[in-house]
Parts: structure tokens; sequence; C-alpha cells
């Protein structure tokens, strides 16, 4: 069905600013689109696959991981570990060794140890035609060794070639070599003169290479390894760039389940070169544990030892003073001893001579830390108390001091590195003095807790004789001091013992082992599928970009929805070059739709059966086929046995004279001028209902001659003598003469052509449709692609396949439509 004209209540009910504008994307034709194009994306799919398959064989480089578990028994956290504090950058947890732990593992000092115990400064790889493979030491089948205290070039490939017989070949690069060269002893830069290139130089294992930037030996590796190497590309590093790698490459975590338990990983590009540095880091590690805890030990049995001594001399005062009393004074069998209540001051005063002694202990560690002379600090169990917090901030105040110890020969007092330094040493120092205020004053509240106890009892006391209270008093010394000697003894012999029975808190569960683990990064599934997801959205994108910047008129559905202008027919392409398709292929599909137009301009026009009907077709720009709609429509209208004319007033551009064989000496333009009568420029054609006149020669003003009265009287002379009178008029999207015409037209066609016509062209007749400037306008959609099939529910371009229209010998569907047919019979089969 061809939808009607909107009324005036339907044009009232849509915003005026809404006519004309179409969508910016057009997602149907965007998708057809991509169908078309489908072989680009087999293209750049084998482009992409081919890329993938270079980049995962010769590009790229495997990373590997393993992985070592450990158990953290519950202890004293060491004060000599080189860590920062955990009070400040982890957070209090419930696992407080296990975080100390972590941190140490992460600190400079213990990888900058690994990196010089190992030689994790010399790296070795080899190199194939296109790809480098990292190696593992023991892969290679000799060792570099430096001199240590001969200046080296860093970041300089030394290439090893086997020449046999325990020879090699040293390769240097043929530029590269500098002046500024590494110490390995003061781990710093130095100059040296300048120098010509070292020349290659074969040597012997364990022979000496020297040049002004190397001196190196190699080594047999006392392993014979599995792989033969073509070469051995060996890259010197910095001491600060091996741990910097190392440190970037660890990955520590706890077991959820049990949070002492530690699970400790290395990445790294060769699998054997993780396993050997995770052992051997945590061998380190639990060596380092076990000397820091016995330097602890030691350092406070040795104090409470001291402390004993001096104890040991005012206990054995106390006895003679206690003796001496008993024997001169008589006073040792006192009549009436309340034993109770001495008794219950004997506890009190123990347990406060307890006290007296750690907070003797904390007096020791406070003088320590003020002092700096973190050697000597005695654990805090020997204070009376366990804290893993303060031992941590122990060990970042002493990092910190030497920290500043090595800033100080680089910066100012007043430098910005000074300061921050300082205000860390500050931070630390306060959290460890606050930690121990916090001790003192428990202490100190107990000891005068027990005061008042002890007083309370003295007073069942009072009763008792001037000279046994002085006994009672002597002997009440004596008790605490005794007290305070077995306590430090105590203490003494817990050091000691921890001493002979000390242990690594440390224990290894699961060892790190090469099992033929597989690389666990890059993801080469991923990779292959980023690059070919890549590739084939460049078809997608370049066709998505065309599509925005396309402004076409593609789909009818759109065009109706924009304009809200009646659609009279679809015509489809003409493969002909003669545009005389109803004259020449009458039973083609295009002749149908035009036959379908000649019955739908019906609607149209008022008073359809009165004669001198002028029929305007224009169109927006040139070349969208509004002279072939003409020529074609008044064929139609002519073999329908109606008297018809067409006028060919696009006076710019003359063109139908040519298609009907006439001459165009003469035409509308010599009529309008007066120059020739009306039956000189009007031509019969081998259609006898059908009459043509041509525009005739290109005048200078053809504005004017056709706004002109006489082209009036022109066109009321025509209605007089034909049924239909075509106008084939000038685009309106370039001149305003087809709007003038149209005053005197009943029917008014706009064609706008498939793929050709510009959107932003039908927003100006839109307008003056819908503001009633223009009148009776109905549309034709020219040129539309058959092959893609109508499809929006008007019903033109039915019949290709079943035998109906000449083209159809020759029609083939296409792949898609005989896909969904093959699906249909399968499905549909009983």
């Amino acid at each position: 069905m061809i939808p009607g004209k909107d009324t005036a209540v339907g044009k009232s009910e849509t915003p005026k600013e809404k006519y004309g504008s179409f969508a910016l994307f057009d997602f149907e034709h965007f998708l057809r689109r991509l169908l078309k194009n489908w072989y680009w994306f087999a293209f750049m799919f084998l482009i992409g696959y081919a890329i993938s398959w270079v980049y995962s064989k010769y590009y790229a480089q495997n990373v590997y991981a393993s992985d070592l578990s450990l158990s953290i028994s519950n202890s004293t956290s060491s004060y000599f570990s080189p860590n920062q504090s955990i009070n400040f950058i982890w957070g209090q947890g419930g696992n407080q060794d296990g975080v100390y732990l972590k941190k140490m593992l992460f600190s400079r000092s213990h990888n900058e140890y690994l990196v010089k115990e190992l030689s994790l400064f010399v790296n070795y790889s080899t190199k194939g035609l296109v790809k480098s493979t990292y190696l593992d030491k023991y892969d290679s089948p000799v060792f570099l060794e430096i001199d240590r205290k001969h200046l080296q070039q860093v970041n300089y490939p030394i290439t090893l070639l086997p020449k046999g017989n325990g020879t090699y070949e040293v390769v240097l690069p043929e530029e590269g070599h500098s002046v500024s060269l590494y110490s390995y002893e003061a781990e710093n830069f130095h100059n040296i003169n300048a120098y010509n290139r070292p020349a290659n130089k074969i040597i012997r294992v364990n022979e000496w290479y020297n040049s002004p930037n190397l001196r190196f030996k190699l080594v047999k590796n006392p392993v014979t390894p599995n792989i033969k190497l073509d070469n051995i590309i060996i890259n010197l590093a910095t001491i600060n760039q091996g741990v910097n790698d190392i440190v970037s490459t660890i990955g520590v975590g706890f077991d959820k389940e049990i949070n002492t338990i530690m699970i400790i990983t290395k990445k790294g590009y060769n699998l054997n070169s993780t396993v050997n540095f995770l052992n051997k880091s945590v061998a380190e590690l639990q060596k380092k544990r076990l000397e820091d805890k016995n330097i602890v030990n030691k350092n406070t049995t040795a104090y409470l030892q001291g402390s004993l001594d001096g104890i040991r001399k005012r206990l054995d005062s106390a006895a003679s003073v206690l003796n001496y009393l008993k024997t001169s004074e008589k006073l040792y069998n006192i009549k009436d001893r309340d034993e109770k209540s001495l008794e219950r001051i004997k506890d009190l005063e123990a347990k406060k001579a307890d006290f007296v002694s750690k907070i003797t202990s904390l007096n020791n560690i406070r003088n320590t830390l003020q002092s700096q002379n973190f050697d000597k600090m005695i654990a805090t169990n020997a204070a009376g108390f366990e804290d893993g917090m303060f031992s941590a901030s122990v060990s970042e105040l002493k990092a910190l001091y030497t920290k500043r110890s090595e800033l100080a020969q680089i910066y100012k007092p007043a430098s910005e590195p000074m300061k921050e330094v300082n205000r860390l040493i500050n931070e630390a120092k306060t959290s460890s003095f606050n930690s121990l205020k916090g001790y003192y004053t428990k202490y100190y509240d107990e000891i005068n807790k027990i005061d008042r106890q002890v007083s309370d009892a003295n007073t069942d006391l009072t009763s008792y004789p001037e000279k046994e209270r002085k006994y009672l008093d002597a002997e009440r010394g004596y008790n605490m001091i005794e007290a305070t000697y077995n306590s430090l003894l105590n203490r003494q012999n817990e050091s000691r013992l921890n001493v002979a029975t000390n242990q690594s808190d440390i224990s290894v569960i699961d060892p790190a082992k090469n099992i033929g683990q597989g690389p666990v990064s890059p993801n080469i599934k991923m990779a292959k599928a980023g690059i070919i997801g890549g590739m084939l959205l460049l078809p997608i994108l370049f066709i998505l970009i065309g599509e925005l910047l396309d402004n076409k008129i593609r789909n009818i559905k759109e065009l109706l929805a924009a304009t809200k202008i009646p659609l009279l027919g679809v015509i489809g392409n003409n493969s002909s070059e003669n545009m005389l398709t109803v004259l020449e292929q009458p039973k083609s599909s295009v002749s149908e739709a035009f036959r379908g137009i000649r019955a739908n301009m019906r609607f149209l026009m008022n008073n359809e059966d009165e004669k001198g009907k002028v029929i305007l077709v224009t169109s927006s720009v040139g070349g969208e086929g509004k002279t072939y709609i003409s020529i074609n429509l008044a064929s139609v209208l002519g073999l329908s046995d109606k008297k018809t004319i067409l006028l060919g007033m696009d006076l710019r551009k003359p063109k139908i004279f040519g298609d009907f064989k006439i001459d165009n000496k003469y035409g509308i333009s010599n009529y309008l001028t007066g120059e020739v009568n009306i039956d000189q420029i009007i031509n019969h054609t081998k259609i006898p209902n059908l009459d043509v006149a041509t525009s005739g020669p290109i005048p200078p003003n053809p504005s004017e001659l056709l706004m002109s009265q006489r082209n009036v009287k022109f066109l009321q002379e025509l209605k007089e003598k034909y049924d239909y009178i075509i106008i084939d008029s000038p685009p309106v999207g370039l001149v305003a003469d087809s709007y003038e015409l149209m005053k005197y037209s009943d029917a008014n066609i706009y064609v706008v052509r498939h793929e050709y016509t510009e959107k932003y062209m039908m927003k100006l007749v839109t307008e003056k449709y819908q503001n009633n400037e223009i009148e009776h306008l109905g549309l034709i959609y020219n040129d539309y692609n058959t092959k893609q099939g109508y499809g929006y529910g008007y019903g033109y371009g039915y019949g290709y396949g079943y035998g109906y229209f000449d083209e159809d010998k020759n029609y083939k569907e296409p792949l898609l439509i005989r896909i969904r047919n093959k699906m249909r019979i399968m499905f549909n089969k009983k």
C-alpha cells in the first residue's frame, strides 16, 4: 500500500524541526556493508594470524615463575634486619613476623647481598636468527668472572663464539664503547681517557681478557649443559640494576587458612634462574635470621650476667646484716610472728623486685637507642615484653641512621634528601620511645599498686618492738634482693638456652623446583586473539568511519520517516544505456514499476479524470534520474492510451532529444522567445499518443523564460490538447525554477536516487511541503539495487526468480538468500 499524504492534523503532531532530519547512523546499512566486504575480513584474519604466529615464534619472550613455601614460627623479630618499619608501611596485622619477613625479602641489603654473592649482575642470553633467548647461568658452558677491582663497562653486550678446545672468540660491538665505567667495589661510575674500540680476541678458559673497558676471565661450568649454543651474549649490569630487577619480580603472599605460611614467587625469563634464586634467597634469609637472633641473645646474656654480678654483691651484704642481727641481737626466733602477713609482704616485694628489674632493662634499651649503639641492644624479653612492632621500629631506625651516613657523603645537611631522612628518623625514634613509654607507665603503675598493698600489710606489724621490726626489715630487704637475683638468673638461663638451642624461625615446606612449568606470560592465546581481533577491527573501523561520514540516502524507511512525503514507487537499476526502458523492455520489472507509479499518481491529484493534468518531475541535483523518470513516465502514460506530451524544461541542460533521436535545433527556449510557433517545437514519437517538446538551444536567461507569462499561456494551450503534460524541470537544489513551475502543476514528483542523493538536500523541499508551500508532492526512489531486495513492506521488486520478468532468466539469488532457502527446506522436511 502506498502511504498517503499527511493530513494537517498529522503534520501538527510532529515538530517542524524534525522534518528532513535523518539518523546519524544507519545500523542496517552498516551491517549490509560488513557482509558485502566479507573478503576484507578474511584477508585481515589471515594477516592477523600470520603476524601472531611470527610474534609467538620469534618475538614473544616467555616469562616463567617458580614458587617456594615456608613456615614462620612465632618469635621476636630481629633488630638487625635492614627494612622499613611495618608499623609505618604495612599497618598492624595479626601476622607481624610474616609481614616483617616480607619486608626483609624486599629489603635492599638482602637482595644486594644475593646479587653480589650469586653474581646476578652478569646476565646470559643467546641469539638465533630473529629472537634472543635468556639463559640461566648454568645453561652456559662457561661462566664470566669479572675482576671487581677493575673498572667495567656495563650494558655493553659481550659475545662469546665457541671455537673448540676450550677457546672462545670475544666479539664486542662495533660502536658503544664508553669512557664512563663502573666500579663494583665503590658501586659508582668513573671516567677514563678515550680509547679505541677493543679488537676481537680469542681466549682460553681461565685466561684473563684485558681491555680498557673490561677485565674478565671465563670459568668452565662444572655441569655440562643440556643445550649446545652457537653464541653466548653476556651483559653486565650495575649492582643497583640487579637489585631493582630482583625486587620488581618478587611476589610474596600468605596462605588464606594459615597466615604463618608464606608463599614466595619469583618471575624471570629463565625457569632455572628463578628456582636457584628462590632457594638461595631463603637459605641466606634463614642464616641471617639465626645470626641476628643469636646476637641479641648473647647481648642479653652478657647484660644479665653483669646485673647478676651486681645483685650478688648486694645479696651477700644483706645476708651479712641478717646474720649479724641473728647472732648479736638473738632475733632469729621472734615470738608471735604474723607469718601470714609476712609471707604476703614477701610475695609482694618479690613482684616489686621483678618490676624494678624490668625497668632497669628498659633503661638499658632506652639508653642504647639514645646512643645509637644498636649492636649492643638486648632482647625485649629481658624487660618482660615481646613487641614485634617495637623491634621493627628499632630496625628501621638503625637502617635510617645508616642511610643518613651514606647521604651525608653526597648531600649537604640542608638539602631535601637530608631533611627527609631526618624526618623519618624522628618519626622512628618517636615510635620507639612511645612504645617504651607505655611499658614504663605499666610497670610503675604495678609498683605503685604493690607499694600500697605492702603499706596495708605493714599496719599489722606496728605492734612489734623496735628491735624485732629492725630484724623484719632486714629480712624483707634480703628477700627482695634474693627475688631480684632469682628473676635475673631465670632470664639468663632462658637466654643461654636460646643461644644453645636456637634455630632459624623459618622452615621451608616446599622448596622451589623446576618441574617443567609452562610460561606464565605472555598469554599467547590472548595475544593471538588480540592481534587477530585488532586486524579484524580495522575494516570494521574503516567501514564505520565511512558510514558516519556517508551522507547518502540508502534507506527508504528512513527517507519516508524523515520527510513524511508519500512514496509513489521504487525504480530498480537500469542496466541498459538506453533511457527508453518502458519502450525497449516492456516486460521488465522497471517497466512494471513505472506502471505502478502511473496508478499511484491518482492519489496526488484532485479530479484525476479531468483533462490536461500537469505533472512536474524534479530532483535535488543533476544525475538523480529525473529525466529518465520523466521519459518513462510519459511513455507509460502514452502507452495507456492517454494523450501525453513530455516537455524538456531543464533549459540549462537539454537531454531528451538524444533518446528520442529528435533534432534539438528548435525547442521550448525558441518558442518562449517568440522565434517559432508551438507546432514547430512539438515532435511526434513512435508512440502514437506521446509527443515531445525538447528544450532547444540553451538561452542566456532560462529562469526569466520559465517564469514568463508566455510560458504560462504555453502550458494552458497544451492542457487543451493533452491529457497529461510531463515537465522535466530543473533540479530544485541548484535553481528555484521548479518551485515557480509547481504553481501550475497538478502533481509534483521528486526523484531521490539510491546512494546518490545527499540527505541534507531533502531538508528544504521537506520543509516547504510540511509548510504547505508545495502541494501534491510524491517521491520516486530511483536506481535501487535489486540484488538487495526492497523488503520495505511496499511490495516492490516481487517476481525475481519466479519467471515473471525478463530479468528472471539471468537472475541469481544472493548467497545469503540461497542459504536461507536451503535451511527452510531442510527444517520443513517431514
